[in-house]
C-alpha cells in the first residue's frame, strides 16, 4: 500500500521531475559528432594499432584517397589531357602532401650505357602513332604499367594523400570541386578508407535524421492500431522519446563520440524502451473491463502493483543482456552497452512511475477489452489458436523446434567473418565497384607493409628486402609490391644489358648500392626513396598489395609474411590498415563469443534466482540458444557475414527475447496459483498476457524495420536479421516454452499450496 500511495501523494513530481531531467539532457546533444573512423573502434592498446604508429612516424601517414578513372582508353588525348590537370591542379593544393599518377611516375631506363629518369608521359600524344608509342614505353614500364594504368588500358588511378589537419568532408570537398572545374566524360570512382569515412558520415548522419523520427512515428501507428486509445499512445511514446533523449544525451557527457553503430541506439530504445508501457496499458484494460466502477487512481495503482514485479524483472534480463555488449572488444559496442542500458533502466522508471502518475490524472477511456479478455481481433484469434495447438499436440511442437535447430546448426558451418568493410555500402556504390576494377586489374585494394631495421645499404640486408619481395609476390592474392630493393632491380636493368651478371640484380657490395643510389637522384628525385627508406638508411620498408574476399585468404597471405618476419635478422613486423581491419574482424568474434556468454550465463542465473530454480534458469535460455543456433545458421545458409553491426545482434536479441518468457512464466505461475491445470493455466495465459508479449514484440520489430531505409547494408542486415530473431524468440515464449510445460510440468511454476492441490 506504501507504493499506492506514494504514486498518488508524488504522482504531480513524478511527471514534472522526469520531464525536466529529459529537456536537460537535451543540451549535451550540441556537443554530439560522429566518428567514422573505424580505426578508432579498437582500444589503443592493440599491437597491430601500436606498430603502424611506430612506422607512420618515419615514413609518415599514408591515408591516401584513391581516384578512378574509366575510359575506352586512358591514353587517348581528352582523357589524358584532363588527367594531366587534374594532377596538376591538386599537386599545388596545399591541402595535399602527394599526388601520385600517371604524370608523376618516372621511366627509368638506359641510353648508350646511361642511366635515364624520365616522366612516365613527357608529353600528351596528338596523333594514332604517338599513341601507340606511349602504350609501348608503358607497357616496359615497371613503375606505371599494372600498378596506375590497367592491362587493357581502360583504367589509370590518381592516388592522393591529403594533409593531416584536414577533415575527410574538406578532402572530397576539395577533390570534387577540381572534379567539377575539369569535366570529361571518363567515369570516375573513389575508393581508400578516407572516402569510406566520408560516405559512412554523410549516410550515418542521415540515418539519425531520418530513421530516429519515421521510428517514432511508425511506433505511433502501431500503437494506434494495437490499442485504439489515446493514452495507449501517448504513454509509451513520451516514455520512449525521453530515454533516447537521456541515452544520446549520455554520449557526449561521457566522452563518447557517435560511431557507425550509434544509429542503432534510437532505434534499439524505440523497440525497447515502450515494452513495460505496451504492458501497463496492456494490462490497464483488463481490470478496466471487470471494474468498471474502479476509478482512474485506483486502476492506474492496481495496474501497477500487478505488473511491477514481472516488468521490473524483464527490464533487468534486457539490461542484462544488452550490458552484454560491454564484454566486447570493440569500443562502440561497449558505450553502446551502456548508454542503452542506462535508456532502458530510465524507460523502466517511467513507466512504473511516470505512466501511472499521468493515468492517474485521465479520464477513464472506454472498455476495449470485453470482461473475459480479448477484443476478437487477429492477435486475439491467432493466441487462442497457439493455446489448442500447443496443448493439444506439444510433443510435435516440440519436435519441430528441434528439426530447425539442427538445421540451424549445420547453417552455422558456413558462418563466415567480413574483412571488407566497403561490404557495408550497397553494392551499386562507386566504393564496392572501384573495389572490384583494383581487384581484377591493380592488384587490390589491401595494403600491408613489412618494416626493415639496420644497415640498409649493407647488400645482405638489401637482399633479404629483395628475397622477401620476390617470395611475397608468388603468394595467391598478391598483385603488386614495391620497396627499395625493387627500385634498384629497375636501375640495374636500365646500367646493365640483358643476359649480363649485373642485370635485374642488387649489387654485390655496399658501394655499388650507395651509387646506383646517386646516379638516380642525379637525374631523378631523391625524394622518391623518402617512401621506402629513411634519410639514415637504417629503417627501409616493403609495400604489398593484395586482394582477399575472405578471412582465411587474407590470413592466407599475413600469416606466410609473419612467419617470414619469424625467420628473418632484419624483418621487424607487418603493419598497415588491412591488419587493423583483421583485427576489427576478430574482435568482432572475440566479442560475440565475449557478451554472448555473458548475456546467456548472466540471464540463466537471474531466472533461477526469480523462480528459485535451475530448471526455469534451463527453460528460459532454451528459447534463446534455439534463436542464436537459427539465427547464425540463417547468416550461413544465407551467405550474410559476421561484421560490425550483426555482431551485437544475438546479445540484443537475448536481452529482449527473454522478456516475453519471464512475462509467461509469472502469468502461468498465476493461474496455476488459482488453481487451474496446466493446459487451462497456458490457455487463459496466453490469451491475456499472450496478447500483451505479441504487441510487444510486434512492435519491436516494427521499430527495428525503419532500419531498412538506412543508407548503409550492414544496418539492412541487422533490421532483418534482428527480426528474425525476435519472431523466433516470441515463437519460442508462446508455443515451444508452452508445448514443454504441457509435457515437463515444471513444479517451479507451483507454490507450495499448488503443489498440494495438484499432487494432494
Amino acid at each position: 500500500m506504501l507504493g499506492k500511495r506514494f504514486l498518488i501523494k508524488h504522482r504531480l513530481w513524478l511527471i514534472i521531475v522526469p520531464i525536466t531531467i529529459s529537456l536537460l539532457m537535451l543540451l549535451p546533444l550540441r556537443y554530439a559528432r560522429i566518428n567514422p573512423d573505424l580505426m578508432d573502434y579498437l582500444p589503443d592498446d592493440i599491437d597491430a594499432k601500436i606498430e603502424l604508429d611506430r612506422v607512420e612516424k618515419v615514413f609518415g601517414k599514408f591515408d591516401p584517397v584513391i581516384i578512378f578513372f574509366e575510359s575506352d582508353d586512358v591514353l587517348n588525348k581528352k582523357t589524358l589531357q584532363r588527367i594531366y590537370e587534374i594532377n596538376r591542379k591538386l599537386s599545388r593544393l596545399r591541402e595535399f602532401d602527394e599526388v601520385i599518377s600517371v604524370f608523376e611516375t618516372k621511366d627509368i631506363r638506359g641510353e648508350f650505357g646511361m642511366m635515364v629518369v624520365d616522366p612516365a608521359i613527357k608529353r600528351i600524344p596528338s596523333t594514332a602513332d604517338e599513341t601507340e608509342e606511349l602504350r609501348k614505353n608503358i607497357m616496359s614500364n615497371e613503375l606505371a604499367y599494372k600498378l596506375l594504368i590497367s592491362e587493357d588500358f581502360r583504367h589509370t588511378i590518381m592516388i592522393v594523400n591529403p594533409v593531416e589537419s584536414l577533415t575527410d568532408s574538406e578532402v572530397f570537398a576539395i577533390i570534387n570541386n577540381v572534379l567539377d572545374d575539369i569535366p570529361g566524360d571518363e567515369k570516375v570512382y573513389m575508393n581508400g578508407l578516407p572516402y569510406l569515412r566520408d560516405e559512412i558520415q554523410k549516410r550515418g548522419t542521415r540515418d539519425l535524421a531520418l530513421l530516429m523520427p519515421l521510428g517514432l512515428i511508425v511506433m505511433i501507428v502501431f500503437l494506434y492500431f494495437s490499442f485504439r486509445q489515446f493514452r495507449s499512445v501517448f504513454l509509451p511514446f513520451s516514455v520512449v522519446t525521453m530515454s533516447i533523449i537521456v541515452s544520446m544525451g549520455l554520449m557526449p557527457v561521457l566522452g563518447y563520440e557517435l560511431s557507425l553503430i550509434a544509429v542503432l541506439v534510437p532505434i534499439m530504445l524505440i523497440s525497447i524502451a515502450n515494452n513495460y508501457g505496451i504492458h501497463i496499458v496492456a494490462r490497464y484494460q483488463e481490470p478496466n473491463a471487470k471494474f468498471p466502477d474502479w476509478s482512474m487512481k485506483k486502476l492506474a495503482t492496481e495496474t501497477v502493483s500487478l505488473l511491477k514485479k514481472p516488468v521490473i524483472l524483464t527490464a533487468l534480463t534486457t539490461i542484462i543482456g544488452v550490458m552484454g555488449l560491454y564484454a566486447h572488444v570493440l569500443m562502440p559496442a561497449r558505450h553502446m552497452g551502456i548508454v542503452a542500458s542506462v535508456g532502458i533502466a530510465y524507460a523502466l522508471i517511467l513507466s512504473l512511475l511516470f505512466i501511472p502518475s499521468v493515468m492517474s490524472y485521465m479520464k477513464k477511456g472506454k472498455q476495449a477489452l470485453n470482461p473475459n479478455g480479448g477484443n476478437g481481433n487477429i492477435v486475439d484469434k491467432m493466441l487462442e489458436r497457439i493455446a489448442v495447438i500447443t496443448t493439444g499436440k506439444p510433443k510435435t511442437i516440440i519436435f519441430s523446434f528441434l528439426v530447425f535447430f539442427i538445421i540451424g546448426g549445420i547453417g552455422m558451418t558456413n558462418l563466415n567473418v567480413s574483412i571488407n568493410l566497403e561490404k557495408m555500402l550497397p553494392s551499386a556504390h562507386p566504393m564496392r565497384v572501384s573495389t572490384e576494377i583494383a581487384n581484377q586489374n591493380f592488384g587490390g585494394t589491401k595494403n600491408t607493409t613489412i618494416l626493415f631495421e639496420g644497415d640498409i645499404l649493407d647488400p645482405v640486408v638489401m637482399k633479404e628486402i629483395d628475397s622477401f619481395e620476390q617470395n611475397i609476390k608468388s603468394l595467391k592474392g598478391v598483385g603488386n609490391t614495391n620497396s627499395i630493393a625493387g627500385m634498384l632491380r629497375i636501375i640495374s636493368k636500365a646500367l646493365n644489358d640483358p643476359g649480363e651478371e649485373l642485370y635485374d640484380t642488387i649489387p654485390y657490395n655496399r658501394p655499388a648500392i650507395a651509387q646506383y643510389i646517386e646516379l638516380y637522384n642525379m637525374s631523378g628525385d631523391p625524394e622518391d626513396f623518402e617512401k621506402f627508406v629513411n634519410f639514415e638508411f637504417t629503417k627501409a620498408v616493403l609495400n604489398v598489395q593484395f586482394k582477399a574476399d575472405n578471412l582465411e585468404e587474407f590470413n592466407y597471405i599475413t600469416e606466410t609474411i609473419n612467419q617470414m618476419i619469424k625467420e628473418s635478422a632484419y624483418a621487424s613486423v607487418q603493419v598497415g590498415q588491412p591488419l587493423l581491419e583483421k583485427e576489427i574482424s576478430e574482435s568482432i568474434v572475440k566479442g560475440q563469443v565475449y557478451s554472448l556468454l555473458f548475456a546467456l550465463i548472466a540471464i540463466t542465473i537471474l531466472l533461477f534466482i526469480i523462480f528459485r530454480s535451475y530448471k526455469a534458469g534451463l527453460f528460459g535460455a532454451l528459447p534463446l540458444l534455439i534463436t542464436i543456433v537459427c539465427n547464425f545458421g540463417l547468416m550461413g545458409w544465407a551467405g550474410l557475414e559476421l561484421d560490425i553491426a550483426t555482431s551485437l545482434l544475438t546479445t540484443v536479441a537475448i536481452g529482449i527475447g527473454v522478456d516475453y518468457t519471464i512475462h509467461f512464466f509469472w502469468r502461468a505461475k498465476q493461474e496455476l496459483a488459482k488453481g487451474a491445470n496446466y493446459n487451462e493455466a497456458i490457455t487463459t495465459t496466453l490469451t491475456t498476457t499472450g496478447r500483451g508479449i505479441a504487441i510487444n514484440a510486434f512492435s519491436v520489430i516494427t521499430g527495428f524495420a525503419v532500419l531498412f531505409l538506412s543508407g548503409l547494408v550492414i544496418l539492412k542486415t541487422f533490421a532483418f536479421l534482428i527480426i528474425f530473431s525476435i519472431l523466433l524468440c516470441l515463437l519460442g515464449a508462446l508455443v515451444l516454452i508452452p508445448a514443454i510445460c504441457v509435457v515437463i510440468k515444471p513444479k517451479f511454476l507451483l507454490t507450495e499450496k499448488t503443489q498440494k492441490i495438484i499432487n494432494p
